[in-house]
């Protein structure tokens, strides 16, 4: 499974976080986050990574030029609309985007079933505030597009194995506090994804 640590707020969560082997980083652009970020501190952190490594936006009721705009001035190269849209939304974005389905039912995880999506457990705040989706609701269903994320962490992200998720994301499950990555957290995290 791939792996994508989320809330980075500093260069040396970043570093390490690629160090060990995660495909993508996280930068939360919603003020009201605990692990928000300025698109300047983030520009200036992605701006010393190396290449080959996906930087996701995070938005929250935002509008898809603004998207666009912190996307090209932070040097992010995806955008994760964490808030329900239109396709015409997605048609005015003009740059890659990941629909995230915060399931509340077991018919959730299923919508967008040709698109790579990342599916999240509800909750009446923005992410998963560390909540666990019913995994059973996934038995069955084709997860090769599915990036799994809410309630991840080092320990219970090894009994995704059989389900064939395409990624899983992780913020809290890896913190030392709100927005301070564990560096071992992180490691095992990444180590237990890819066994």
């Amino acid at each position: 499974m791939r792996t994508k640590i989320c809330g980075i707020t500093n260069l040396e969560d970043a570093l390490h976080a690629i160090n060990a082997g995660a495909d993508a980083l996280g930068f939360v652009f919603y003020p009201d986050s605990p692990r928000y970020i300025t698109p300047e501190s983030a520009k200036d952190i992605i701006d010393k990574l190396p290449p080959f490594v996906e930087k996701v936006a995070l938005f929250v009721h935002e509008t898809p030029e603004v998207i666009r705009h912190i996307c090209l001035e932070t040097g992010c190269t995806l955008a994760q609309i964490h808030f329900e849209v239109t396709d015409d939304f997605y048609d005015a974005l003009h740059f890659p985007a990941l629909k995230v389905i915060r399931a509340q039912n077991q018919e959730d995880v299923i919508k967008y079933p040709n698109e790579y999506r990342l599916v999240d457990a509800y909750c009446d705040a923005f992410g998963g505030a560390g909540k666990r989706l019913n995994i059973e609701w996934f038995k069955g269903v084709d997860c090769s597009k599915i990036i799994l994320a809410g309630g991840l962490d080092p320990q219970n992200v090894v009994s995704l194995q059989p389900y064939g998720f395409y990624g899983v994301d992780v913020s809290s499950g890896v913190e030392v506090s709100k927005g301070k990555k564990d560096p071992q957290k992180v490691s095992n995290f990444i180590q237990s994804a890819r066994q």
